[in-house]
């Protein structure tokens, strides 16, 4: 189905096409209640694996936390990547890659609320209230049908998310080789532009990620497809949580 996409890589129409040559039969049909409730208890994981590396962050140290955070990094990249090739695994991984997101998270987040515990005092919790705040938008102007995911403004979103994706490679690799991207880190008008952008597009996603996440309700995916679908929704709130942070330092930094 054409109307069947996602900005997101792990929320995909092939992914949910894989799922239907498993019979539904044997173990139920997925369900956007089941996917909501499976995605909260991914967030509770998040949340715990965050508060842990903040508290290592606070009582041994940012070397003891830096550990914890890269460990959080490559073990959650690696457990995105095999739930992205087997859906199927899903329910066993799901929660290990939101634990171990959870201490990349806390680790960063320590690292911003000390950076400006004097000059932005609260950086860290602004972050995550809007995370939230937009997240519970998004879902309602989607469930409210006041933005519609239609097929102009899937590939609209999904081009500018690729664009955003390569945008940041090509930075990263500039930087490996000394070139100093100063813009993508300063905190310039151009920059804070560029940062508002993406968290306008990451907020975009959502969008996209309920409509594929209840498109594959009605499909009758197999029931483990909720924790994929919760997965895939985490991804994007994790980004977007990222870069509100990034944007409200970057505005911190003005002050």
């Amino acid at each position: 189905m054409a109307i069947f996409k996602s900005g997101n890589p792990t929320l995909t129409e092939k992914m949910f096409d894989k799922s239907s040559t498993i019979d539904a039969a044997n173990q139920g049909v997925m369900s956007v209640r089941g996917t909501i409730n499976k995605f909260g208890f991914l967030m509770f994981m998040v949340i715990a694996g965050a508060a842990y590396n903040w508290q290592v962050f606070e009582q041994k140290g940012p070397e003891s936390m830096q550990v914890w955070m890269i460990v959080g990094m490559i073990g959650g990249l690696i457990a995105a990547f095999a739930i992205m090739f087997k859906p199927n695994w899903a329910g066993f991984l799901a929660p290990a890659y939101a634990l171990l997101e959870g201490l990349f998270i806390g680790g960063i987040s320590a690292i911003f609320n000390a950076m400006f515990a004097q000059k932005y005092p609260g950086l860290v919790m602004q972050a995550v209230g809007l995370t939230f705040g937009v997240a519970i938008a998004m879902f309602l102007l989607y469930n409210f049908r006041v933005i519609k995911a239609t097929e102009k403004f899937k590939s609209v979103i999904i081009a500018s998310t690729l664009g955003i994706g390569i945008f940041y490679l090509i930075t990263l690799v500039l930087r490996m080789f000394g070139v100093n991207v100063s813009f993508m880190y300063d905190s310039s008008l151009l920059s804070i532009g560029i940062s508002l952008f993406v968290v306008a597009i990451a907020a975009l996603n959502l969008i996209l990620d309920f409509d594929m996440i209840e498109q594959g309700a009605e499909r009758g995916a197999p029931k483990f497809m909720e924790w994929y679908g919760a997965f895939g929704l985490l991804v994007t709130i994790v980004w977007l949580y990222i870069e509100m942070l990034k944007l409200l330092s970057k505005l911190g930094s003005r002050n």
